[in-house]
């Protein structure tokens, strides 16, 4: 008989659910941007799979993983501590990166979605968030209005 696999785990095989962005009435806003950076290219994607599944359960708008450049950096050391200048070893360091970008999102379950991945977040692999939030040009009536209801209240 042929073992078939669950539904879960034949999903690992396939490339993440993603939502379409809806543009809604105003233009489209990048809401998060998030980078991961690794050394190790397999922790990076697999971290950028989760990141993105973990963004489609929530219902999120995700683009990416975009690739970023890498980053080289290179060491040459004397292997001696004397005199033996010719004597010298090289040592090179690369870092991955890949973009994951989030559009038109609700702010707060951006918010969920970042703890989450803080909190699951995979070994070796660095994040860095870049927030937006965005208001209207009429804030201190804003203000005024808020504060005459909270006025009202007490």
């Amino acid at each position: 008989a042929e073992i078939r696999l669950p539904k879960a785990v034949q999903a690992t095989y396939l490339a993440p659910l993603r939502y379409k962005t809806d543009p809604g009435p105003g233009p489209m806003q990048d809401v998060c941007q998030l980078q991961l950076r690794s050394y190790n290219v397999r922790n990076l994607e697999v971290f950028a799979d989760f990141a993105m599944r973990a963004a489609y359960f929530l219902k999120l708008p995700a683009h990416g993983p975009a690739a970023l450049p890498r980053k080289i950096e290179r060491w040459t050391v004397p292997r001696s501590n004397f005199v033996h200048k010719k004597s010298q070893e090289n040592f090179e360091r690369i870092t991955m990166a890949r973009k994951i970008t989030i559009r038109n999102g609700n702010p707060e379950v951006v918010s969920v979605w970042l703890a989450f991945l803080r909190k699951h977040q995979y070994y070796g692999v660095g994040m860095k968030a870049n927030v937006w939030e965005y208001g209207s040009l009429k804030g201190a009536e804003e203000m005024d209005a808020e504060a005459k209801r909270v006025e009202h209240l007490l």
